[in-house]
């Protein structure tokens, strides 16, 4: 089945005239057309839409069904074309940002790279913070949309969020190590090494919560808000460390090497997105950051 947008309009003029007379002087074309149109438009349909008579054209029970449909069609369609028409070149707006600090470092400067580079006047203002203080500025309506960890949302009653990549733990090692043997390693075989916590976005929180869950305590040496200097000190042999894939990278400012092994547990994915306020009318800028944050994560995914 193939509906011609033509003959959606010329049912519509019928319906509304109720009658193929009253259609042709809206439409200003001939008699023979618009009859031909619904005609073929019932037999595209499988149903008869008009019930004829000597006065007019009454609709069917199909036809009010699909008289609803028919104005949706056309209304889709002219959004459609007014959305292509506009150059996102020329569109304005702000749009305001909260992020938490290690999505500044390893996610945003990409993203927004990618959605000025599309919609170059659009005035955007980014807020670095923790995230509850985040979550508190989207629910409070002073934050249009916000990047973090999304698995960690707490006020999911007044937050809707979307998760774009998930991350899995990794265990980071210097390049000498005697576990780089194993493919993967259990959270009960480095219970007794040293250990560094990352304490940014609460990852710090998250990877004790599966140290406790297996019934373990780590043997932490140091902590740290750096990812760099987890790098330098787990490169150079100073302890360990978990953390999620994304932030890995084999070498470390001063040049010297480490690798990563899986873990063996399965620990819940550190969840990247986007977050908003529950209900919230987007604006235009806020609804085109979320397209080109969407089409970020699968380019990056690739």
């Amino acid at each position: 089945m193939s509906l011609s947008l033509k003959n959606v309009r010329y049912f519509i003029a019928v319906a509304e005239a109720e009658s193929i007379t009253g259609a042709t002087q809206s439409l200003n074309i001939s008699q023979s057309v618009v009859t031909e149109a619904i005609k073929a438009l019932e037999a595209d349909l499988g149903a008869q839409l008009f019930q004829r008579h000597a006065r007019g054209m009454v609709l069917t029970h199909a036809g009010h069904q699909f008289l609803r449909h028919a104005h949706q069609i056309l209304a889709t369609v002219r959004n459609a074309q007014e959305a292509l028409s506009a150059r996102p070149d020329t569109m304005t707006g702000r749009l305001n940002v909260g992020v938490t600090a290690m999505m500044t470092g390893y996610f945003l400067p990409y993203l927004l790279d990618r959605y000025r580079r599309v919609f170059p006047k659009v005035e955007v203002r980014v807020i670095e913070d923790q995230r509850d203080y985040i979550e508190h500025l989207l629910v409070n309506g002073e934050l249009d949309v916000a990047v973090l960890l999304v698995s960690n949302i707490e006020n999911k009653q007044a937050i809707e969020s979307e998760a774009l990549m998930k991350a899995s733990w990794r265990l980071w090692l210097p390049a000498n190590h005697s576990l780089l043997q194993l493919s993967s390693i259990s959270i009960k075989e480095i219970a007794n090494e040293a250990m560094i916590m990352l304490k940014v976005d609460e990852l710090e929180d998250n990877t004790t919560a599966y140290w406790r869950a297996a019934g373990l305590r780590p043997n932490t040496v140091m902590r740290t808000s750096s990812v760099e200097a987890v790098r330098s000190l787990v490169a150079t042999g100073a302890g360990l460390s978990i953390l999620p894939d994304m932030l890995y990278r084999p070498w470390s400012l001063d040049g010297d090497r480490l690798e990563v092994r899986n873990i063996m547990e399965e620990l819940p994915t550190v969840d990247i997105g986007i977050a908003w306020r529950r209900g919230l009318r987007m604006s235009e800028a806020t609804q085109n950051f979320l397209v080109v944050a969407r089409e970020h994560s699968r380019a990056h995914a690739k």
